[in-house]
């Protein structure tokens, strides 16, 4: 039953959005199934997703608002440009296989109007859907980016440890939290790994294939650093991020303020290996 596998679903969900999340149990309909939200808002302060098995071996999922969730849609409609072209991109990266869908909307051009918005998704699995592979498969590849599509339009900072008490102010250190933030957003990390893979954009090393399951080490690295920009830009997750291995990504970063291209790495292995 779902109902014995709501910590699986809550450690899914809570690592690909980088949001708290809570989960209850709903007995209504034939089949119970899940009631998914952010636990800073509750069930009926923000968005909620419901997961329960349909058919055979299919999950259905369906988006929606609570009755109390205006101020949540009046700040998703603050949504910038970035956050907006980040959410769509979430939403498009959701297995082919899936079914999704926006009441009255097209996909590729939805949009959170009002309380009435809907969004809903079928995914077929090869087993029953009460197995904990077919509940992650659902998560990872249907819920998380769901609702890591409306942690973004809403503003869902991630969660940062506090500088220590004793640690300087010093000029810049607000550009450098703020790219700090990006980096460990896990919502830009499922993004880039989704259009890109999961393999070393510099030297190809593909960690899973090396370590199996505790090969999920890749980087996001920003082709063009954030603190480097002089002015706001429109953000474009598929050709402004891309994967690095760890040691790519700290030679990367060992020039500054302007940190080695890929282009750089790939030339500096050539060499190495000539």
């Amino acid at each position: 039953m779902l109902t014995s596998r709501r910590e699986l679903i809550v450690r899914e969900l809570e690592e690909g959005t980088g949001a708290l999340i809570a989960v209850g149990i709903d007995q209504g309909g034939l089949r119970s199934g899940m009631r998914i939200w952010f636990d800073d808002f509750g069930p009926r302060n923000g968005p909620v997703a419901d997961m329960r098995p349909h058919g055979l071996k299919s999950h259905r999922v369906q988006l929606t608002f609570g009755d109390f969730s205006g101020a949540v849609i009046r700040q998703i409609g603050k949504a910038s440009y970035e956050d907006r072209q980040l959410a769509h991109a979430l939403v498009a990266s959701i297995e082919p296989n899936a079914s999704v869908t926006a009441k009255g909307q097209t996909l590729e051009g939805w949009s959170v109007n009002d309380g009435s918005f809907t969004m809903d998704a079928t995914i077929r699995h090869q087993e029953k859907p009460d197995t904990d592979e077919a509940i992650s498969r659902t998560c990872r590849e249907v819920i998380v980016p769901i609702m890591a599509a409306m942690a973004e339009l809403i503003g869902y900072d991630i969660v940062e440890d506090e500088a220590p008490e004793d640690t300087p102010e010093v000029e810049g250190a607000i550009t450098r939290s703020v790219v700090k933030r990006r980096e460990r957003n896990p919502r830009n990390r499922l993004l880039c790994i989704r259009l890109h893979g999961e393999v070393c954009g510099a030297c190809g090393l593909e960690p899973r294939k090396r370590y199996g399951e505790f090969g999920s080490i890749v980087e996001v690295h920003h082709l063009e650093p954030l603190a480097n920009l002089k002015a706001p830009k429109p953000y474009d997750p598929a050709t402004d991020l891309i994967p690095l291995c760890p040691n790519c990504h700290r030679v990367a970063h060992t020039r500054r303020l302007e940190p080695w291209t890929v282009d750089d790495i790939r030339s500096m292995l050539e060499a190495a290996d000539a």
